[in-house]
Parts: structure tokens; sequence; C-alpha cells
């Protein structure tokens, strides 16, 4: 047992070693957790962020001052007042997103009954403000205008009023989801990658015929390998929760960090068992390549971590029941966003238990094969 241990701690370092001298691996896990993480949690905003607007404003009432006013931090800049010909001309020069005219006389036809119109327009240009913010534009005209209106002419108060309260997230923040999504897809991602190019990379150097003479069984062999790799991944995504999700993007975490990473240590014994299983099929990284990514999409896209499992067919809920991210997608909302201890999660952790052991036997039964 002891001369196991080591050669297991020996082979392991061994791959480690092998990781550090290789600069394009290297740079793939640090672009991975950190740059990876941030565009995609920021790149296409569900909200407008520091929009900006002018507006023309030829009424000069009590409601146009009440909708100029409702433009504000964090989703507009202050609204810049302009006329007309400012008003093209900014639109030309990008200097505004949006620019808002109210006509003359908007509030004494909002107030007889007729139906005035405001116009907007938008720089489509600016694609990851524009659609999201002429909702947004739309929504605050609608509101400002009725309550403008209802408080003018005393309307009668509606027979319920339905209160609603957002949960772990109350300012629906796109980024606090998708850093989170991200950070799984990329432990996933790296962990399968890693494992399957250590041993590509065994059999292109020759360096597998010198492991077969050496007194070291394929279970050595893929136990060094799991755990090197696997700890490069957590290393990683322990970082990568700290420095990029909590101190850049300035999500909250809510739950205890050491209970996701051991969530995520269970998720690593299985995805790297993936990636040997990978590794013995392919014969090049090339080949390594297309085989991820037709494993990769489907563990990404219906684990849950892209839209909701409940959206799925039952059929594809079924399935899916069976990868390991699907539980780990469960595991890290869990935790990270909802604050929930092992007495809620505890059904992922032996799901996720479970699914490795079952993943690991058949690496080793396929890594045993293409050994011989």
């Amino acid at each position: 047992m002891h001369r196991a241990l080591s050669n297991v701690l020996q082979l392991g370092v061994k791959e480690l070693r092998s990781l550090a001298r290789d600069p394009a691996m290297v740079i793939l896990i640090i672009y991975a957790f950190s740059m990876a993480i941030y565009s995609s949690a920021t790149a296409m905003p569900e909200t407008p962020n520091r929009a900006t607007i002018a507006v023309v404003d030829e009424d000069r009432s009590q409601v146009s001052s009440r909708l100029i006013d409702a433009f504000q931090l964090p989703y507009f800049m202050p609204p810049t007042l302009i006329n007309h010909r400012q008003m093209d001309r900014g639109m030309d020069s990008g200097l505004y997103t949006f620019t808002l005219n109210i006509p003359p006389d908007f509030q004494r036809d909002l107030l007889a009954g007729q139906q005035p119109t405001i116009q907007l327009n938008v720089d489509a240009t600016q694609i990851s403000q524009a659609f999201s913010g002429a909702g947004h534009i739309q929504q605050i005209i609608q509101n400002e205008t009725t309550a403008f209106v209802q408080g003018y002419s005393g309307a009668a108060a509606l027979p319920l009023e339905a209160v609603v309260r957002m949960a772990y997230n109350p300012n629906l923040e796109a980024s606090w989801f998708g850093s989170i999504s991200e950070v799984i897809n990329q432990i996933t991602m790296l962990s399968i990658i890693l494992t399957g190019a250590a041993l590509i990379r065994e059999r292109e150097h020759g360096t597998i015929e010198h492991l077969l003479v050496m007194p070291v069984t394929p279970l050595e062999i893929m136990l060094a390998k799991v755990w090197a790799m696997g700890l490069v991944v957590l290393i990683a995504c322990a970082l990568s929760l700290r420095l990029v999700v909590q101190d850049w993007l300035g999500v909250p975490i809510q739950g205890a960090v050491s209970l996701f990473l051991a969530g995520t240590a269970l998720h690593l014994f299985a995805t790297t068992s993936m990636g040997i299983f990978l590794g013995t099929v392919a014969r090049s990284m090339p080949q390594l390549g297309l085989l991820i990514i037709l494993v990769l999409i489907p563990l990404e896209i219906l684990s849950g971590a892209v839209t909701p499992r409940e959206s799925m067919p039952v059929v594809v809920q079924t399935i899916m029941s069976l990868a390991p991210t699907t539980h780990f997608v469960q595991l890290a909302q869990g935790v990270l966003l909802r604050g929930a201890g092992i007495g809620i999660i505890w059904p992922q952790l032996l799901a996720l238990a479970a699914i490795g052991l079952v993943f690991f036997y058949a690496a080793l039964r396929r890594l045993r094969t293409t050994l011989q």
C-alpha cells in the first residue's frame, strides 16, 4: 500500500511538472478562470448599464419633468436636455444611445384621455444596450404616466395589490447568475481537457511505453492524473471565486465556499475520469478536441446552467440526471447563491460520488485495455 501511494504521488508530481512546461495549457487555465468568466457574465447585460440618454422636452410640464427624473443610475446616465438639432447631431456622432422627444401639450392630451405619442430614437449599433434599454424606457414611460394620471384623477384603489419580493438576487443582476454558471462550465471543460490531453501527451511523446516497463499499474497511472489535474482545477476555481467573482464582479457568495469546493472535488472525480476515457478513445489532440466538443456542449446546455431543466422534455431530464454536471449545477447554485447547507445538498453530493465511481471504473477498464 505504501509503495502504491508513493507511485501515485510521484506520478502526480510528474503530471504537474509536465503541465507547468506547457505554456499553452497554463495560459488556457488562467484565461478560462479570469477573462472568460468576466466576459461571459457581462458581455450581454439583460438591463442597461449607464446608458446615455438625451431628452427634447417640448412640453415642459409636470409629467415631462417626472419622466426625465425617472432615468437614474445605474441604468442610465443623467439625461441631457437638448433641442432638435442637437438630437440629430448627437445620434449621428454616437453621443447618445437613446433620445426621447416629448411633444408639446403632452400632459394636456394625456389628461384629456387621448393617446399622445412620444418619439424614442435608439442607436441600434450599441447592441449591448439598445434592445434591453428600449424595453426599459418603454416600461418607465408607461409606469410614470400611469401613476401620474391615477394620482391626478384620484382613481379608486385596486381591491388587492401584489407585492413581489426578489429572493437571493433582489436587483436581478444577470452577472450573478452568469458568473457562477461560467465557473461551472470552466471547471467541467478544463478538467476533461487537462486529463485527456495528459494521456494523449504521454502517447505522443512516447513516455507511455516507459510507464509500462515500470512497476506501476494502470490504476496508479489513472489516480495520479486524476488528483494532479483535479488539484490544478480546484485551486484555479477557488482563486477565481475570490478574485474574479467576488472582488471583480462583486457577486456576494451566500454559502460556505469550503462546502462548494468539496462538491467540486467530487465533480472533478467524475469529469477527470471522463477526460481519461476520451483520451483512450482519441489518438491525437485534434481527435480529442472534436470528442470534447461533442460531449461538452450537451453537458453545459442541458445541465440547467443555461436554461432551466423544467423547460426541457422529460426524456432529456431523465437522461441528463445521469450526468455529473446536472447535480453540480444544483449544488453550486444552492450553495453559492442561496446559502444552502449540507442538509439540503446531500443528495447532489451522493449523486456526484456515485456517478464518479461509475465513470472512474469505465475509464479504468478502457485504460487497461489500451495499455495491453
